[in-house]
């Protein structure tokens, strides 16, 4: 049976567009991505379950915030690292309408637990509606509530994990989860490219400046090596050292 804990939730994901940035020193737009390429990768990636195809569909269609979801290619990424790695404990930090965490779903043992954070009660309530539909929903355990909170209180070693919810407490989420990571575990961060305002001189924005110093603390970390993918919006990949 799908558990909803109050203090708690769960989070989605939808399919970006073009990722720009515009620099405050010229008036031209610059393409971190072209249309061209996103299409061609959407193209030759493999296709999205129904459930997948129809909660992506159904929040860009209904979402103001629709710009949050994964999406097509990100999920695919994050279903088939889930696969390869066979987590038993899973971690989300941010839940939305719960399209990624279908997704990181996809890789977890039988007996393994998923764990989903959202601070937003009716995106919480959204992605309830939609783990319904989900084969093995009875593994996700969703917390609605503060995940700084909510995250000391599960007793797991975290085999992934996922951060995407609010920027300015990426490095926080970090330091919180970084010690209860498994040896074979990886820390997944999402939105590191911020839009591309972190290429911006200077960096302007609460949320811009945030990613920047999130990403600057891990690439600074000895504890750590880590890889950022210009996937979406971009991906930080992150493992500790043994």
């Amino acid at each position: 049976m799908l558990k909803f804990l109050k203090g708690s939730i769960i989070k989605p994901t939808v399919t970006s567009g073009l990722l720009r940035f515009f620099p405050s020193f010229d008036l031209m737009s610059f393409e971190i991505i072209s249309t061209l390429a996103e299409n061609y990768i959407g193209q030759h990636t493999s296709a999205e379950d129904e459930l997948l195809k129809k909660i992506n569909k159904e929040t860009v269609e209904n979402h103001p915030l629709a710009h949050m979801l994964s999406g097509h290619v990100q999920g695919k990424l994050l279903s088939l690292i889930s696969k390869i790695l066979a987590p038993k404990y899973i971690l989300e930090i941010g839940t939305f309408t719960g399209y990624s965490a279908l997704c990181l779903l996809k890789g977890l043992q039988s007996d393994g637990e998923l764990h989903t954070i959202e601070i937003r009660q009716e995106d919480a309530d959204t992605a309830l509606s939609n783990f319904k539909f989900a084969k093995n929903n009875n593994l996700i355990t969703l917390h609605v509530g503060n995940a700084k909170e909510v995250i000391p209180s599960l007793p797991h070693e975290w085999d992934l994990v996922f951060i995407d919810a609010d920027k300015v407490s990426y490095i926080e989420y970090y330091e919180l989860v970084l010690p209860r990571l498994s040896k074979k575990g990886i820390i997944i961060a999402d939105n590191v490219l911020f839009h591309g305002q972190v290429l911006e001189q200077p960096i302007k924005g609460k949320n811009a400046l945030a990613i920047d110093a999130f990403n600057e603390h891990v690439t600074n970390d000895s504890r750590v090596e880590q890889v950022m993918l210009s996937v979406r919006d971009g991906l930080l990949l992150i493992k500790k050292l043994e």
